[in-house]
């Protein structure tokens, strides 16, 4: 194996995991190590209340995500979410929609074909999803949650072309699945802002991932049970060591 992991090395991938755990030197632009996002705040009241609760117990929120998806939004809705945010100094991430879950195929609805879901299924569907970050954009939306490399790459050209805001954050889902650095270092070549990692990775496969790229990864450190429910609070402190930039999601 040494010759494959020489070259994996000359590639600019680690050659293997980093049971070491080197302490990671990057860093958001403020110089943070880390930040904290809460996923599954499906709308402006969700939001308000999130943040109702950081002020009370004196948590700072730097993120919130929404799961369903855009569509599922009125105008309103999402131009609350926008100003609720802007007000709060946070970043609002909404996922687009329609996915291959919402449409008619069947493989979606099979025991292996599961991982389908939160794709887009033929061109048609790829251009409803364009059309969904338009929408968010248009209503004051700056950051949007995909699970699609298509859409990810197009999204991306789009911003170079000037049809999409430059600043617009494009995070990539923990439903994409890329779990090794050579797969997430490919997200970030397609534009991802930053990357959802499986839930599972030991920290020497986080530390491994942090090496191959600059993009700040995210990592449930409370899982929801459809992803493992596990609770690593307790190793948060060496997640940022080894990770960092890094969002922690509650």
């Amino acid at each position: 194996m040494h010759a494959t992991r020489a070259f994996l090395e000359r590639l600019g991938l680690p050659g293997g995991d980093l049971h070491a755990l080197p302490t990671s030197a990057k860093r958001f632009p403020d110089g943070a190590q880390y930040r904290v996002e809460i996923p599954s705040v499906e709308g402006p009241r969700a939001l308000a209340a999130a943040l109702e609760e950081a002020e009370a117990r004196r948590v700072l929120i730097h993120r919130v995500s929404q799961g369903s998806g855009i569509m599922l939004l009125t105008d309103a809705e999402i131009r609350e979410m926008a100003r609720l945010g802007a007000e709060a100094r946070i970043e609002v991430s909404l996922f687009v929609g329609p996915r291959a879950a919402w449409e008619t195929g069947a493989q979606v609805l099979s025991p292996a074909g599961r991982n389908l879901g939160a794709r887009h299924r033929g061109m048609e569907q790829l251009v409803y999803a364009v059309e969904d970050v338009r929408r968010a954009c248009a209503l004051g939306i700056r950051g949007v949650l995909v699970a699609d490399e298509g859409l990810l790459w197009v999204l991306d050209e789009m911003k170079r072309a000037g049809e999409l805001p430059p600043e617009l954050v494009i995070k990539v889902s923990v439903q994409m699945g890329a779990a090794n650095p050579a797969a997430i270092r490919l997200q970030e070549r397609l534009g991802a802002g930053t990357y959802n990692v499986p839930t599972d990775l030991s920290l020497a496969q986080l530390a491994a991932v942090r090496a191959a790229v600059a993009l700040p990864l995210d990592l449930y450190v409370e899982v929801p049970d459809p992803f493992g429910g596990f609770v690593r609070h307790y190793e948060s402190a060496e997640i940022v060591r080894v990770a960092a930039p890094v969002y922690l999601k509650y």
